[in-house]
This record gives structure tokens, C-alpha cells and sequence, in this order.
């Protein structure tokens, strides 16, 4: 497999070739290293097995690649761990808090920013304060926690996301996009219903796709023509504005960073996880402009979280997720991000596994349904897969589809996943090409044994969030 390029989905040409473009390198050196973990299948066996076949259950101390989630697993860089050193820890209104609440005025424009410990945290908030028995939120695709948190509200998550983004193997660059028509029909129809609007950025649930400027937009011009307050899920919003700003036409010409500023100001507030975009272990916030419904929030947020110039964050968190906000948005690390996932796809589809087209920006997901046919729905064919990945060769991935998001309906009928994925996130700034090389080794692999894979059976799960806990056991 040769090395890193520009264009990595559009040009396949071979490297020999004079028109090939430079390889990417990694934009930093590595100053400190940890041993991987090198166990053998036996030993990964036992860890499973206790596990209850659940990935999450794993100890990370049994994991060689660990590609559950790119979220809290980032590389802090030396500015970020030089700026922890002059944290301020006071408990109420510290140096830290001012520094990070400038940053991120300035990025977003939002006037209250309200910092949280994780991504969930702020969605509990803003959805506790908003949504009641009956309301719908819709957006492209809510993802996990997003649609847990409004379904404990007892409301409903409305997905709207373009069709394309139903099909692994269409070719579309946005097809993180919400359908506007479906939205605009929405509101004809339930408008007294509906207390906000939300875009997550990118999709995850629909495999890492961006979301275009032109329709969000779009999407803005709607729901302030109604009155709906617009949220950002912006967790990777730098990817996604790196996306539009390759992509789509007419934005080749501005930063990410302008990008990123004019998309924050085409919503009235957002939910942020530092944890990825942020470039740090923990962290978060909830910004918006509404002033009541910020006081609201800064209510709870005491009660739940902590003191709204802390929010449940050490402020050396603060100041760590302040610097990373600036890096994410370097154009240089974005490249190589968005090429190093490109590649680690094109060499699983070189190896006759099919994945999510066209590559997302922070993980690739294998489409467990085209790779293993012969395993139902109900007998979850992408938790098979993700389990086997890690028995052959420590692989830690994450299931994306009927494990995660399945549904029993009142009389009992089992309801899938539109998709059935499994996701092999690229945790920021940690891993190097040749990792990827292997990972891509170990899948192939385990691709050329899938039809000899068994499908599971779930023997607990939780009401929500049911792949974090939820266990299972080997069909005979």
C-alpha cells in the first residue's frame, strides 16, 4: 500500500505516475509513546467472553487498535499542555474560564456559552429545558446520546437526512444533508410541535458525512422563517466545514475557519463535545444566544453540573479545549485527516470490503450487511462482525445499526437499523500509516472468512442506549 495523497478519493491513478500528487505526512512528531497491547486470540477470547460479547466491556488494556470512538482519545499537542499548567482552579470565575469563553465567542458569536463536562451534558440540558411529552426535534441524523436524551423527554427524534445517505455505496458529497422538502412538510403538519430544530456535523449516524453550507443555509432560512430555534450538534464541525470548503462549489477560496464562523451564526445556539473537534480528553459546552433560555440553563447546569464558569470541567480542561478549538481548524492537520480516513477506506475496498461512500471525516464504516448476508437483523450482523474483528486482531470498533438503534414495536416485531455498520473511528493525532496498514491487513482477513461468521443473540439491554451495556451470546 503506498503512502498518504491529496485527492485520495478522487485520484486512484498509481504513485509511479508523474501527475501523483505528494504524499501527506503526519503534520507533528511524536513526543511521547505508550505500548500497544499484543495479546493472543485465546486471551481476547476470555476478554469477550466476560465482556459479554459487548466491545465496551473490554478492557483497553486487551485492545490493540482502538477504533471504538475517535471521542475523548485525541493527541494534545505541546501548546495544549502548556496551557494546563496555567490553569486557574478557582471555583468561580476563574482566568481560565474568560479565556475559553473568548475563544469560543469569537468562533461561534454566540453571546452565552455555558461549558459542560461532555457533549451529553449540554444535550441533557438544552433537551430538558426544551422538549416534553410530544414534542419532535427533527434533524439530518440524531446520533446516540442526541436522540436518547430527547427520547427521555419522552419526544420524538426525527430523522430528516437525504436519501442518499440511506445507501452505503451511492456517491454523493453532502449526504449528510437534511431533505428539505421533508422538513418544510414537518412543519405544514406539526409546527406546534416542534420546540427546535437540530443539524448534527458532521452525520455520523450516516457514516461521518458532511452537511453542505448550502443547506444549512437553507435549513436556517426555514426554521427562522417559523420561528424555530436552530441548534448546531457541531461536534466536528471543522471537518465538516474542511468538506465544504473542498467540496462544494464556490468555497475553495475561504479558510476553514470563515467557514466555520458564517456556518455558527446560521444557527441561534449549539451543542459541542470537545472531545473531538476539541482536540481534548474531556470537555464541552452549550452556547446560544436566547438570554432566557441561557439562565435557564445556567440554573440546571449548577444543579447538575457545577458552577457555570466550571460546568463539571476542570479548568485545566478548559484551557486545553480553548487551544484546540484554534487547531482543529489548521488546514494542514485537516488534510491529513481527511486523506488518512480516505485511505484507510480505499484499502479496506481494495480488499473487497464495501464501506460508506465517499469516505467521512473522522471514521470509516464497513457495511456489515453487504459482508455478511446471511445474518438477520435480529441477530445483530455488525456486533458479529465488530467482535470478530477484535478476536482475529485486536480491533476495539463500534456498531452502528440494529445493536444501537433497533426497536421492538408493541407487538413485539423487531425493527432494524436502516444501516447495518460497523465504524472504525481514527482517534486525532494518534495513530500512524502503518496502524492503518494493519488494520486494513487484519480486516481483509477476516472479510475473506465472513461467510463462516455466526450472528448473536442479546440476552440484556437497557431501555436507552442499549450498545453501551447490553450483552449478547454466540448463535450455536
Amino acid at each position: 500500500m503506498d503512502g498518504l495523497h491529496r485527492g485520495e478519493m478522487l485520484d486512484q491513478t498509481s504513485r509511479s505516475e508523474s501527475r501523483m500528487p505528494p504524499v501527506i505526512i503526519e503534520p507533528f512528531r511524536i513526543k511521547v509513546v505508550e505500548p500497544l497491547a499484543l495479546l493472543s486470540r485465546g486471551e481476547r477470547e476470555e476478554h469477550l467472553r466476560r465482556a459479554g460479547f459487548n466491545l465496551f466491556g473490554v478492557p483497553a488494556e486487551a485492545v490493540t487498535f482502538d477504533l471504538l470512538t475517535d471521542s475523548g482519545l485525541s493527541a494534545m499537542s505541546t501548546e495544549q499542555w502548556s496551557a494546563i499548567m496555567r490553569a486557574d482552579e478557582s471555583y468561580a470565575g476563574s482566568r481560565s474560564f474568560a479565556r475559553f469563553e473568548q475563544v469560543v465567542r469569537e468562533l461561534t458569536g454566540y453571546r452565552h456559552v455555558i461549558p459542560t463536562h461532555q457533549g451529553r451534558a449540554a444535550e441533557r440540558i438544552l433537551f430538558g429545558l426544551t422538549v416534553g411529552p410530544g414534542a419532535v426535534v427533527p434533524s439530518n441524523s440524531h446520533f446516540d446520546t442526541t436522540r436518547a436524551n430527547i427520547e427521555h423527554g419522552h419526544g420524538v427524534a426525527l430523522d430528516l437526512v437525504i436519501d442518499e445517505a440511506r445507501e452505503p455505496s451511492v456517491q454523493h458529497p453532502f449526504k449528510g444533508n437534511v431533505d428539505i422538502e421533508k422538513l418544510e412538510e414537518l412543519i405544514r403538519a406539526r409546527r406546534d410541535q416542534i420546540p427546535l430544530g437540530m443539524v448534527t456535523i458532521t452525520n455520523n449516524t450516516a457514516g461521518g458525512q458532511p452537511v453542505s453550507l448550502a443547506n444549512l443555509r437553507e435549513v436556517s432560512r426555514i426554521l427562522r422563517s417559523h420561528s424555530i430555534p436552530f441548534f448546531l450538534d457541531a461536534c466536528r464541525f471543522a471537518e465538516n466545514c474542511w468538506f465544504i470548503k473542498q467540496r462544494e462549489p464556490g468555497q475553495s477560496g475561504r479558510s476553514v475557519r470563515e467557514i466555520a464562523m458564517e456556518v455558527f451564526r446560521l444557527a441561534d445556539g449549539c451543542t459541542l463535545s470537545g472531545k473531538k473537534d476539541g482536540l481534548v480528553n474531556m470537555g464541552g459546552f452549550l452556547a446560544m444566544n436566547d438570554e432566557t433560555l441561557a439562565q435557564r440553563a445556567r440554573n440546571l447546569l449548577i444543579l447538575t453540573e457545577g458552577f457555570p464558569t466550571y460546568g463539571g470541567c476542570a479548568a485545566r480542561d478548559l484551557e486545553a479545549l480553548a487551544v484546540g478549538l484554534g487547531e482543529a481548524l489548521d488546514e494542514r492537520y485537516l488534510e491529513y485527516r481527511a486523506t488518512s480516513t480516505a485511505y484507510l477506506a480505499r484499502g479496506l475496498n481494495e480488499a473487497g470490503i464495501q464501506t460508506v461512500q465517499p469516505a467521512g471525516g473522522h471514521a470509516v464504516y464497513i457495511d456489515a450487511r453487504s459482508l455478511l448476508p446471511h445474518i438477520a437483523p435480529e441477530r445483530f450482523p455488525g456486533q458479529s462482525l465488530a467482535c470478530e474483528l477484535y478476536l482475529h486482531g485486536g480491533i476495539r470498533s463500534c456498531e452502528i445499526g440494529s445493536a444501537m438503534f433497533a426497536k421492538i414495536g408493541p407487538d413485539g416485531a423487531f425493527h432494524g437499523a436502516t444501516n447495518e455498520l460497523v465504524r472504525l473511528a481514527l482517534p486525532r493525532r494518534v495513530y500512524t500509516q502503518s496502524h492503518v496498514d494493519r488494520v486494513i491487513e487484519l480486516c481483509g482477513e477476516v472479510a475473506a472468512g465472513a461467510s463462516r461468521l455466526r450472528g448473536l443473540r442479546r440476552t440484556y439491554a437497557p431501555q436507552f442506549l442499549p450498545h453501551f451495556t447490553s450483552r449478547y451470546e454466540p448463535e450455536a
